[in-house]
């Protein structure tokens, strides 16, 4: 079932929202979740300019973790993720919530322009989970537990 970020607990942490015309950003510690509006072709111009804004709220010097929240059908320009690391920007921690198959099948294209490892979920408050997870290991300094 699909649900934004107002709808859930977690949004009681929020720091601040930012919206623009093409989505609205939610910034929490460590972590930022975007709802792009149904449509839009997501591009490097507005990547940029979110950019600016997490490290203009967040910081430059603290891991962040991005959370795709694809409540509406948009596309990705995936080979933009190309110029994302032409410009020396980093993301190790990256997932998509998606509720249909389309929203399944643009994360296929990313996959290969993305470095990283891409994590679907199903559901918002797993996607959130996962990502405090691996930024509370990652400011501390933890290594994940291996069997």
């Amino acid at each position: 079932m699909k649900k934004t970020v107002r709808e859930i607990d977690f949004f009681r942490n929020i720091r601040e929202i930012r919206e623009c015309d093409f989505g609205v950003f939610y910034f929490f510690d460590g972590l930022v979740i975007s709802e792009i509006k149904e449509g839009v072709v997501f591009n490097w111009s507005m990547a940029k300019k979110i950019i600016g804004i997490a490290y203009e709220i967040l910081g430059e010097d603290k891991p962040i973790a991005y959370i795709s929240n694809r409540i509406n059908n948009y596309s990705v320009v995936p080979t933009d993720w190309l110029k994302f690391y032409k410009n020396r920007h980093d993301l190790e921690f990256y997932s998509v919530v998606a509720y249909n198959k389309g929203g399944l099948s643009s994360i296929v294209l990313e996959k290969m322009f993305f470095r990283e490892n891409i994590r679907q979920f199903s559901d918002l408050e797993t996607a959130i989970k996962w990502s405090i997870g691996k930024i509370s290991d990652k400011e501390f300094g933890l290594t994940p537990y291996v069997e």
